[in-house]
């Protein structure tokens, strides 16, 4: 099993950043995948959930509005395009699998990523 998150670089405020991750090893349909992200000396933070086949989607209150969640089961990658960064969305950004056959989740199959760093500052 492996995530493979790619995309992460330094942008300016206010600019636009899409971060991809690429699953591989099960069955990418059968998992709700999520983005999260970890600042220096804080807690790892989820950002945005989506479901198997790609119909519900989540977002945490400060990113809502700004950054977007999608998946293609055709080529078992999950992607999160970001816009209007702040200095605050500094942070790794991780690539999460959690096991949700039929919508039904269990936390004893949870896959992540190494992560990718985004360093937003002019």
């Amino acid at each position: 099993v492996q995530l493979v998150e790619s995309g992460g670089a330094l942008v300016q405020p206010g600019g636009s950043l899409r971060l991809s991750c690429a699953a591989s090893g099960f069955t990418f349909s059968n998992y709700a995948m999520s983005w999260y992200r970890q600042a220096p000396g804080k807690e790892r933070e989820l950002l945005a959930q989506i479901n198997g086949d790609g119909v519900y989607t989540k977002y945490v209150d400060s990113v809502k509005g700004r950054f977007t969640i999608s998946r293609d089961n055709a080529k078992n990658t999950v992607s999160l395009q970001m816009t209007s960064l702040k200095p605050e969305d500094t942070a790794v950004y991780y690539c999460h699998a959690r096991y949700c056959p039929d919508n039904v989740c269990y936390s004893t199959s949870d896959y992540w990523g190494q992560g990718t760093q985004v360093t937003v500052s002019s």
